[in-house]
């Protein structure tokens, strides 16, 4: 007896997506609810389970097709449960090297260059590989052969010197590899280009003096953990200055729906997080009402769901606001692009020491640039400088953050 393997039901934002890998083959036992393939679309990666034991009869859909919701993906032989699955063919390697657990991204890639599993040391939690992990295995370029090139014998006289051509060496290869753009990465041009062709994108900077920061953190930072069980980072004190600013500056809050502005009365946080697959957004919801161990918790959980494409739709969707922090790869100064529809993001960078003017002296302190991308066709420029010089005077007092004034 054999039954469909469908294609989840997407939600109405995501109208089709691509298989990514499948984790059976044809001819090999499932369990029900055991993962048989895996679907990424703009926005997430979809998992197919079995819908029932059996054996994986057919697939219909191979890796790299496009599929709709409810699409057939392939067959599953329910009659068959009991039956074994036939032998792989050889590889050359043991049957007793397991391959390790892999990102989906470093999948797909290994599926498209033919890369034995196996081969691949993973430098994720848990030994899982990833993305870069298999980039690095990957060899474009072919050794160029060396040739020597005899020395010239010297002359019995000396003449005057004469351009002299260098000896003609083998041209190296010059590789080229086209790999077609993933779903999100075509997203993410998608709603950049958007960004930039709808939107009056102004960007304004400031500098904040990070060292009140960064002197708090140094000393309670080991009975925080203790207490509340997870770090204490520099980005509880950004959400919660930026909550606060926002409430001072609710256009910023604030988005454009046609000849309408929304006004939200609520403080939905994107995070931006670097994953695998690309740059994505998890939100961090009623933020103002968050405490600072429950920001650096949630935002943990959301950077490591990121990591191993977890995420679900609702997670990535409707933020007010977004907060990017370019400094973890040592960013210095940068402008941000806007997250549509939101009216503005918030750029972090590298805190860095530099010689700053205080009170006549020039001393040095651990400064780090900010910037505000905003749309102008909703923000001020006074608005916009406005929000980023209270953000700075937040941070430079962070006691202002618990007493809230």
């Amino acid at each position: 007896m054999a039954t469909d393997i469908t294609v989840p039901v997407f939600p109405e934002s995501v109208t089709e997506g691509t298989i990514l890998t499948w984790h059976k083959q044809p001819g090999e036992k499932v369990a029900r609810d055991e993962l048989l393939a895996e679907i990424e679309t703009d926005k997430i990666v979809f998992e197919v389970p079995a819908p029932a034991d059996g054996v994986l009869a057919e697939i219909k859909a191979p890796v790299g097709a496009t599929v709709k919701s409810g699409e057939v993906l392939g067959r599953l032989d329910k009659s068959a449960s009991g039956t074994m699955a036939p032998p792989k063919p050889a590889t050359g390697k043991p049957a007793s090297a397991p391959a390790p657990p892999a990102m989906p991204s470093a999948k797909r890639i290994m599926l498209e260059q033919g890369i034995d599993e196996r081969k691949i040391s993973g430098s994720g939690k848990d030994g899982r590989v990833l993305k870069e992990d298999v980039l690095k295995h990957v060899d474009f370029t072919e050794p160029v052969p060396v040739v020597s090139v005899p020395e010239a014998k010297p002359k019995s006289k000396p003449s005057a010197p004469s351009p002299v051509s260098a000896p003609a060496m083998p041209a190296g290869e010059r590789p080229e590899k086209r790999v077609p753009m993933t779903r999100l990465r075509k997203r993410i041009a998608e709603r950049l280009v958007e960004a930039q062709h709808t939107a009056a994108i102004l960007t304004t900077f400031n500098e904040v003096n990070m060292q009140p920061v960064m002197e708090l953190r140094a000393r309670h930072r080991e009975r925080f953990e203790k207490e509340h069980g997870v770090r204490l980072g520099f980005m509880s004190f950004f959400v919660k200055a930026t909550v606060e600013a926002l409430r001072h500056f609710p256009g910023i809050n604030a988005s454009i729906d046609g000849d309408e502005v929304v006004y939200h009365g609520f403080y939905d946080l994107g995070i931006a997080v670097s994953s695998p697959r690309g740059l994505v957004v998890p939100v961090l919801r009623d933020a103002d009402t968050l405490n600072m161990a429950e920001i650096e918790s949630r935002i943990r959980d959301l950077g490591e769901r990121a990591q191993n494409a977890q995420l679900t739709l609702e997670e990535i969707t409707g933020g007010t606001f977004t907060i990017t922090n370019g400094g973890v790869f040592g960013s210095l100064m940068s402008t941000p692009i806007l997250n549509p529809p939101q009216s503005a993001i918030l750029g972090m960078h590298k805190i860095q020491d530099r010689p700053v003017a205080e009170k006549g002296q020039v001393v040095i302190r651990q400064m780090m640039y900010l910037a505000l991308s905003y749309d102008h066709r909703l923000v001020d420029g006074r608005e916009a400088v406005q929000f980023l010089v209270m953000i700075k005077e937040l941070l430079e007092d962070p006691a202002r953050l618990l007493l809230e004034v």
